[in-house]
């Protein structure tokens, strides 16, 4: 690794405070062109600005509008403040479901920029569906979100867990991985 202070190790982690500060930095220059953006946050960014539940996240994965406008802004604050040029993505997009419900929960606020997020039932779904368990190789994982998640909603069973995901998501279209994903934490007694 090198000893320059501007470089940043490759897929290195995005703190609390990074994140703040590249969504202020992104507020600020929105309201210099006179702008008010939005962003609907997915992911581990809401683990960690809405619910604390983890330390970092690799990026944002995130809506956004205006679209071009916030894309163009992102890669501005990549360079200024030394981020990966893709900190701000929108790659979740083919995640949806059609029965995508927001909030704006717990999250912080900014002059210029409106954050939302899934409701916890529908970020849930989404970590379900994906149901990564990760790696050796440093490979991401949903197991710790989908655990704090169902505490969190209080859920008791592997059925009521998958009866929310249900409800966001056509039953043929759930992965037969993430009802042993869900299964499997409530045998094993990580519930």
């Amino acid at each position: 690794m090198s000893d320059d202070a501007t470089t940043r190790p490759t897929g290195s982690a995005l703190t609390r405070e990074e994140l703040l500060n590249a969504l202020r930095a992104l507020s600020d220059k929105l309201g210099d062109q006179g702008v008010t953006g939005e962003l609907c946050l997915f992911g581990g960014t809401v683990m960690v600005l809405a619910f604390s539940a983890r330390l970092a996240t690799k990026d944002v994965d995130a809506l956004f509008k205006p679209a071009k406008t916030i894309r163009d802004l992102a890669g501005h604050i990549a360079a200024e403040l030394h981020l990966p040029n893709d900190w701000l993505n929108d790659g979740v997009k083919g995640f949806l479901s059609p029965r995508h419900k927001t909030t704006a929960g717990n999250l912080p606020q900014f002059p210029h920029l409106r954050l939302t997020m899934p409701v916890p039932e529908y970020l849930l779904a989404m970590k379900c569906m994906a149901s990564r368990i990760g790696g050796t190789t440093g490979e991401t994982s949903d197991v710790s979100d989908i655990v704090f998640l169902i505490r969190h909603l209080g859920l008791k069973s592997a059925r009521d867990v998958l009866d929310i995901v249900a409800q966001y998501y056509p039953s043929n279209q759930i992965p037969v991985k993430t009802q042993y994903l869900i299964e499997g934490l409530f045998d094993e007694g990580r519930i």
